[in-house]
């Protein structure tokens, strides 16, 4: 793919913005100089149309591009999530972004810490823009944003995925370590156009904010503002917001399913470690004593109670 140099720019909060469209193999150098340039990204580049943003800002960190650099786009033809699931949304209604980092000043050990602020940014500046209370979107562990509601007194909870959040790693442990955190959120998506299949599982900030229209470039400036004050965070000491990140997630205290080579089993979450990541749980069979779970043990979690929608 090569940038398509007569794309009309736009303005975002004063700043130009090149829009690009994909023709052909990847990106190999996003668009540089003073219109994409800030103290925080080192490039950001839109475009309408990507097989995958994550993809997009790998070739960019292979080619040396720095950190941190940005790649946005309206539509994705091949977007994914974890296991390689597919993330589908119509043109317009998310928010598909892709981050690029190069965390040698992050042991490899915390490096998943970087998926963790962008997602609690992200839930953050979701509220914001789309006039939401605070909390109103939580965390499920490991990758999701997604947001509970009651639909009447005394009926079991509800719980919708709003965001996927994808990360993925090169390079740990040597002298050029890689890391790409993507993230898709459902921004002005009416609840009209979900896919059949996945109305019951899925929500917008559109849909949460009772309908009312939501600017992606608001909530693109609004999440890039948050994010850059963790990021430094994380560079001087690696600190980041272990406390807000545990209130957030939605698993604590609730049977979960985790889904696993060997077969799924039934556990209860407790909470999750802000030290290594894991989410701590109890097995029936143990009562009070908790275990730490990993990434990379489960292929998906999901919540024993059949009642939640979904997710």
């Amino acid at each position: 793919m090569h940038s398509n140099s007569s794309a009309p720019s736009r303005s975002i909060s004063g700043r130009t913005l090149r829009r690009s469209a994909e023709r052909g193999s990847l990106l190999r150098e996003p668009t540089r100089g003073a219109s994409t340039m800030t103290a925080f990204l080192a490039c950001r580049q839109h475009f309408d149309r990507v097989g995958s943003t994550n993809d997009v800002v790998r070739g960019w960190l292979a080619n040396d591009t720095p950190e941190v650099c940005l790649a946005v786009a309206a539509e994705q033809t091949n977007g994914r999530g974890r296991a390689g699931r597919r993330w589908v949304a119509p043109p317009g209604g998310a928010l598909l972004l892709s981050l690029g980092f190069r965390p040698h000043w992050l042991p490899p050990a915390d490096v998943w810490r970087l998926a963790a602020v962008v997602s609690l940014t992200m839930a953050e500046a979701g509220e914001a823009v789309a006039g939401l209370s605070v909390g109103t979107i939580r965390l499920k562990w490991p990758n999701d944003l997604v947001i509970e509601s009651m639909p009447a007194i005394d009926s079991p909870a509800v719980i919708r995925k709003l965001a996927g959040v994808l990360g993925e790693t090169d390079g740990l442990g040597t002298a050029s370590p890689r890391a790409v955190v993507g993230i898709g959120i459902n921004t002005d998506w009416a609840a009209e156009a979900f896919l059949p299949e996945l109305a019951r599982s899925m929500t917008s900030l559109r849909v949460a904010a009772d309908g009312r229209p939501v600017d992606d470039a608001a909530l693109l400036e609004a999440f890039i503002d948050r994010l850059e004050p963790r990021v430094d965070a994380l560079r001087s000491d690696g600190a980041f917001d272990a406390e807000t990140w545990s209130e957030r997630q939605v698993t604590t205290d609730r049977e979960i399913r985790l889904d696993r080579p060997d077969g799924p089993i039934t556990v209860r979450a407790t909470g999750v470690d802000p030290a290594s990541g894991a989410l701590l749980v109890v097995d029936p069979g143990a009562p009070g004593r908790s275990r730490s779970v990993f990434v990379g043990e489960v292929s998906h979690v999901r919540f024993a109670d059949p009642t939640m929608v979904g997710v």
